[in-house]
C-alpha cells in the first residue's frame, strides 16, 4: 500500500515531505480562519488532515530504505540551517498525531456545531491547525530552538482551543488562563536550557550538540541545561507533580479539543523529553543515569498511585480521565526511568496506546454530551441501554485503560512488568499493578453507572434510544476497535516502538 501510493505522487512531493507536513496546516489555517461558513473551514481543515497523513505515509515509505532522512529547510545545511529529521522514534509520533487530529476533524464536524458559536468556528479550526502545526514541527525538527518556538506555536493555540470551552463552561477561561501561566513558566525553563547547551556548545542543531559534548564533556553548564530542560518538557508533558495545568483544561475544553489534546500533547512533550535525553545527552553520563533512576522511575511511581487515587474521588467524569492521564504518563516515565532499551519500547509502546483509548474515551463522553449533558458520575445513568454504541466504544477503552486481556492496555503494561522485572525493581511492579486495581475502581464507578442504572427520564418518561451522529461514531468507534485489534496483531505497534528504542539506545 506504501508503495503504491508512493509510485502515484510526484517526486517533489516525496522529497520535500518533511518539510510539506508542517508548512501546509500552518498555511491553511490562515485560509481557514477567514472562510465564509463553519463548513467550507471544516472541508480546508480536513483536507489539511488528509494531506498531512499523505506526507506521513511518504516518510514511512522513504524510511524503510534508509535509517535516517535528513531535510535542510531552504537548502542551508547544518549548523548554520533548520534541519527537520526523520527516524524510526519521531516517526511514529508524526503518525500519531496525523492518525488522531485526522480522526478527531470527523469527529468535531457534530461537536463542533454544537459547542461552539457559529461565527467563531472557522476561527477555532483555524487556531486547531496551528496547535496540530506546532505538534508536528516539535516531532520532526532536529533544531533545539525550532523546538522552543514550535512548542509555544502549539500553545498558544491550545490556550485559544481551551478558552472557546466557554461557551459550554465558563471555567474554561480560568482554566486557559492557569494553562497559559504554567505553559510559560514551562517554555521559560526549557529555552533557557538551550541557550545554555548553545552557551555550551555554539551550536543550537541537536545532533551538532551531541557531537560537540561528546568531545568536551559536560559542565556545570550543561547539568544546569539538563535540569532547566527537563522540568520544562515535564511541565508540557503533566509529569507529575507538574501536572497542575491539566485537570481543569481537559474538563472544560470542547470536546473535540479534549479528545485531541489527551491524545498527542503530552505524549509529544514526552517524544521531546526522550529526544534530548538520548540525542543531545547519553544515558550512560553519571548526571543523566542518576535522574532516569531516581527521577523518572521515582516520579513515575508516585504519580501512578497519586493521580489514581485523586481519580478516585471526582465526581466530574472528565475531570476523572484527566487525572487518570496523568497517572498514564506515570508510566511512561517509569519506562523511561528503567534506563534500557526494553524498558524505552515499553514506554513507547504505552504513549501510543493510552492515546488510542484516551482517544475513544474522551470521545464517548462528548458523544454523551451531544444528546445530554455530562458534568458528573451520575449522569452517565443507563446510557448503555439509551445509547448502546458510544457506551460500547467507552467500556472497551475503559476495560483497555484498566489493562484487562484482550487489550492494548494489558499489551503495553505487560511489556512494562517484563522490563522493570529486567532490572530487578519487584517494589515497581507492585507500583504498576496498584495503580491497575486504582483503575479497575474508578472505571468501573463510570461502567456500573452506565450499565446498571436506569435510564435517564424526561417528564416522567424513559428517554427513548438513540446515537450519536455518523460522524462521531466513526472515530470513536475505530479507535475503540483499535484496542482490541492491536492487542492481537500487536506486531506493528509493537515493531515500532522496539525500532524506535534500538535506534535511539544506539545513537542513530
Amino acid at each position: 500500500m506504501i508503495d503504491f501510493i508512493t509510485a502515484l505522487t510526484p517526486a517533489a512531493l516525496i522529497h520535500h515531505a518533511p518539510a510539506l507536513v508542517v508548512t501546509v496546516p500552518l498555511i491553511l489555517s490562515a485560509f481557514t480562519a477567514i472562510m465564509p461558513s463553519s463548513r467550507a473551514a471544516w472541508g480546508l481543515c480536513l483536507s489539511a488532515a488528509l494531506f498531512v497523513g499523505w506526507m506521513v505515509i511518504l516518510l514511512f515509505g522513504q524510511l524503510a530504505t534508509q535509517d535516517v532522512i535528513v531535510y535542510a529547510m531552504g537548502g542551508w545545511d547544518a549548523p548554520m540551517g533548520i534541519t527537520y529529521r526523520v527516524d524510526a522514534l519521531n516517526l511514529q509520533i508524526l503518525a500519531l498525531v496525523a492518525s488522531i487530529g485526522l480522526l478527531c476533524v470527523i469527529y468535531g464536524y457534530a461537536t463542533v456545531k454544537d459547542e461552539i458559536a457559529k461565527d467563531k468556528r472557522p476561527l477555532f479550526y483555524s487556531a486547531f491547525l496551528i496547535c496540530f502545526a506546532g505538534l508536528l514541527g516539535v516531532t520532526i525538527t532536529g533544531d533545539a530552538f525550532n523546538v522552543f518556538v514550535f512548542v509555544e506555536i502549539s500553545s498558544l493555540a491550545t490556550y485559544a482551543l481551551i478558552a472557546m470551552g466557554a461557551e459550554r463552561d465558563r471555567r474554561a477561561l480560568t482554566a486557559s488562563y492557569n494553562y497559559l501561566v504554567l505553559g510559560t513558566i514551562g517554555a521559560t525553563f526549557f529555552v533557557i536550557g538551550v541557550g545554555f547547551l548553545y552557551m555550551a556548545t555554539g551550536t543550537l542543531n541537536m545532533a551538532d550538540m551531541a557531537g560537540i559534548l561528546a568531545e568536551t564533556g559536560h559542565t556545570r553548564v550543561t547539568q544546569a541545561a539538563f535540569a532547566f530542560i527537563v522540568v520544562g518538557l515535564g511541565l508540557k508533558a503533566a509529569m507529575f507533580p507538574l501536572h497542575v495545568w491539566l485537570p481543569n483544561a481537559y474538563a472544560t475544553s470542547p470536546s473535540f479539543v479534549t479528545a485531541f489534546l489527551a491524545s498527542t500533547a503530552t505524549k509529544v512533550a514526552f517524544y521531546a523529553l526522550i529526544r534530548f535525553l538520548y540525542a543531545v545527552y547519553t544515558p550512560d553520563t553519571g548526571f543523566v543515569m542518576l535522574s532516569f533512576t531516581w527521577v523518572f522511575a521515582v516520579v513515575g511511581v508516585v504519580g501512578m498511585i497519586l493521580a489514581s487515587v485523586q481519580a478516585l474521588f471526582q465526581s466530574d467524569p472528565r475531570r476523572l480521565l484527566a487525572y487518570s492521564s496523568v497517572a498514564q504518563v506515570g508510566y511512561m516515565m517509569l519506562g523511561l526511568g528503567l534506563g534500557n532499551a526494553l524498558g524505552l519500547a515499553a514506554a513507547l509502546m504505552h504513549l501510543v496506546n493510552h492515546a488510542i483509548m484516551k482517544g475513544a474515551l474522551f470521545m464517548a463522553l462528548g458523544a454523551f454530551g451531544l444528546k445530554f449533558g455530562i458534568s458528573k458520575i451520575s449522569d452517565l445513568n443507563g446510557l448503555g441501554r439509551t445509547m448502546p454504541a458510544s457506551a460500547a466504544a467507552f467500556t472497551v477503552a475503559g476495560i483497555s485503560l484498566i489493562g484487562i486481556p484482550l487489550t492494548i492496555g494489558f499489551t503495553s503494561k505487560w511489556y512494562l512488568i517484563i522490563a522493570v522485572l529486567e532490572r530487578g525493581w519487584w517494589w515497581a511492579v507492585a507500583a504498576v499493578i496498584m495503580s491497575s486495581l486504582l483503575a479497575l475502581a474508578y472505571i468501573t464507578r463510570m461502567l456500573a453507572a452506565i450499565w446498571m442504572e436506569n435510564p435517564p427520564e424526561h417528564h416522567g418518561e424513559t428517554v427513548p434510544k438513540t446515537r450519536a451522529p455518523a460522524m462521531v461514531l466513526v472515530p470513536m468507534g475505530l479507535l475503540a476497535f483499535a484496542n482490541v485489534y492491536f492487542f492481537f496483531n500487536a506486531d506493528f505497534i509493537v515493531g515500532m516502538a522496539q525500532r524506535a528504542a534500538s535506534a535511539v539506545m544506539g545513537g542513530q
